[in-house]
């Protein structure tokens, strides 16, 4: 069998994997089938059954106890972007469309969240604020994470922060003072059609 034959295999056998946890309510902790039932529900050899989990332990998705057998667990990005940003990040090509485009998505959030930012979320954006000022790079991370959770796009928030992590394996950035105060002021004075070019002026 050819390698690429093989690499699809188990790849499928992942995604089976993934419909079977989600059929059987799995959560981190529960114990998985062995490889010979797994082999047997899935219709796969033992051998692909075993590089798919292989595959899964590798990215701390699961985790094999000696002599226990296989279980889920809670995932933690981390473990991925370690992994993954020695390959990915080495072509200075990725790295500036990381940083680029990370600062796209957090202008869509600032977008997205106008409309559901109340005057509480702005007195506790105040308050990121002037928690961290001496720490403009986790006054930035935890100003924008406020902002991805109002907009209520779990999907958009989980990118974001994976995103935020593997750029903190090329470069870190943060908007001056200004922007920040800048961009409450839209929330305030309810101008979303400000928000556009507030960005544009940091990009360019």
């Amino acid at each position: 069998m050819s390698f690429s034959i093989k690499q699809k295999v188990y790849q499928e056998v992942i995604r089976e994997l993934q419909r079977y946890i989600e059929k059987n309510n799995l959560n981190p902790g529960d114990k998985l089938p062995s490889e010979r039932e797994l082999s047997e529900r899935l219709k796969a050899g033992r051998s692909s059954v075993r590089e798919a989990l292989r595959a899964l332990e590798l990215i701390g998705l699961v985790e094999t106890r000696h002599g226990e057998g296989t279980y889920l667990r809670e995932y933690r990005s981390f473990q991925t972007v370690e992994l993954l940003s020695s390959f990915i990040l080495r072509q200075n090509n990725i790295k500036d469309d990381l940083t680029y485009t990370k600062q796209i998505m957090e202008k869509e959030a600032a977008k997205l969240a106008f409309s559901r930012i109340s005057e509480f979320d702005i007195e506790e954006l105040k308050a990121i604020l002037e928690a961290n000022c001496s720490d403009p790079l986790t006054k930035h991370r935890a100003f924008f994470k406020y902002l991805f959770e109002k907009t209520e796009n779990l999907l958009l928030m989980k990118i974001w922060s994976l995103m935020d992590e593997f750029s903190y394996a090329v470069s870190v950035y943060h908007f001056e003072e200004a922007f920040y105060d800048a961009l409450l002021k839209t929330y305030t004075e309810g101008d979303y059609q400000s928000i556009d070019p507030l960005f544009q002026a940091r990009f360019s």
